[in-house]
């Protein structure tokens, strides 16, 4: 690295000490400057005409910024924290350059890819509910393996559950997984993944915008999630409440600009609500675009499964009915009373919601099983028509 590339590390290590200042005003700054090391030594007056640069997060950049002397922090800061990246660093994943808030500083432990970093190898995020179904486990599983068998890199944030499934399954798979993680990077959290930490740092890398010995703190778990997003090319939700950090996750795959495909499950399960809600946001369906997914992404899976994973998932979805049986007389009460309302005519939603006097909410997931189930066919404008068999 040059000089300069060592002097700007040095103050983007030293900004990040200064309290109110977030990536998106380091952005501004550097922006502003042109470099860091310049926006440190800039006079009061010339810091003030810094967009979102207020006065009392101005006061305390004067106030610290004399406390600090950026080399000596370098030096100091690596002694504790001897691997981590700065955007002036040539090895800084370049994927989160592109988004509005990537981190000041990145922490690594483990084996680096440099074509990783460099954007050439093509990384996909797995994440979903600490308490998932056995069915989420399967899929997680099942889609980690083949998506690591063509050469994908599976990112998750090594939670139970899902994100455990996402990374062991690669693993297992001879493929690298990176763990994104809201502690320091040599903190284990949850404690029971300490084996997989190992495995993560024998092959793979745990990183962190936490320095070392940062403890679990519930705020920095749905920070960590815009790394992950940031990191991917694609998201895919497995299995999620409402109330999940997933979707979190998911959001900011949407804000940066990432595809989003979520595992469909059936109307009356818990941990697919969140899914089905992404579902009927635009996500796509992991059940019917996977093939595609992996296309975009420039590989062509051949799984090798007993069955496809459309096939699969819609014998869960629809309690394994056979496809050329009438499904009909084996809906629920509610999926009853929702098709009892369609023809082959074309509805629009808001008669359906009417007709059937149930919350537009529910009768929209309704919907959304009956069309995975093949019985009903949405078209444009929210409307919809029972598919004549």
């Amino acid at each position: 690295m040059t000089n300069t590339g060592i002097e700007e590390r040095a103050y983007w290590l030293a900004w990040s000490q200064i309290s109110g200042i977030g990536p998106i005003l380091l952005q501004r700054l550097k922006s502003h400057f042109t470099s860091l090391e310049v926006a440190w030594n800039a006079s009061k007056g010339e810091l003030i005409k810094v967009e979102g640069l207020g006065s009392q997060t101005l006061q305390k950049v004067v106030e610290q910024r004399s406390q600090i002397h950026p080399q000596e922090l370098l030096i100091k800061h690596q002694e504790i924290n001897p691997n981590f990246w700065t955007p002036a660093d040539p090895e800084y994943p370049q994927v989160l350059k592109e988004i509005p808030t990537p981190p000041s500083i990145l922490y690594y432990r483990g084996v680096i890819d440099i074509q990783e970093n460099l954007g050439k190898k093509l990384l996909v995020g797995i994440v979903g509910t600490r308490q998932p179904t056995e069915y989420g486990i399967k899929w997680t599983q099942q889609i980690s393996t083949a998506l690591t068998k063509h050469g994908f890199t599976i990112v998750s944030g090594m939670a139970e559950g899902i994100d455990t499934a996402s990374h062991t399954a690669a693993l297992k798979a001879g493929g690298r997984t990176i763990a994104v993680v809201g502690t320091g990077v040599d903190v284990i959290y949850p404690y029971k993944n300490r084996e997989l930490y190992k495995e993560i740092l024998a092959s793979g890398l745990v990183i962190s915008e936490y320095p070392a010995k940062t403890t679990p703190n519930r705020n920095n778990f749905p920070r960590r999630n815009r790394i992950i997003a940031g990191l991917s090319r694609a998201i895919l939700v497995m299995e999620a409440p409402l109330k999940s950090g997933a979707l979190i996750t998911a959001t900011y795959a949407n804000e940066f600009g990432r595809d989003v495909y979520a595992l469909p499950g059936r109307v009356d399960d818990q941990p697919s609500q969140g899914c089905l809600k992404l579902i009927s946001q635009g996500a796509g369906l992991i059940s019917q675009q996977l093939h595609e997914l992996l296309t975009v992404l420039g590989a062509i899976p051949q799984i090798d499964m007993d069955t496809t994973i459309t096939q699969t998932i819609d014998d869960k979805i629809f309690n394994k009915i056979d496809p050329q049986i009438s499904k009909i007389s084996n809906l629920s009460p509610e999926l009853q009373q929702v098709i009892n309302t369609l023809t082959l005519d074309i509805l629009p939603f808001d008669l359906i919601v009417q007709k059937t006097n149930m919350d537009a909410g529910f009768v929209s997931s309704c919907l959304l099983e009956l069309e995975l189930m093949g019985l009903v066919s949405q078209l444009p404008g929210m409307r919809y028509q029972l598919i004549q068999h």
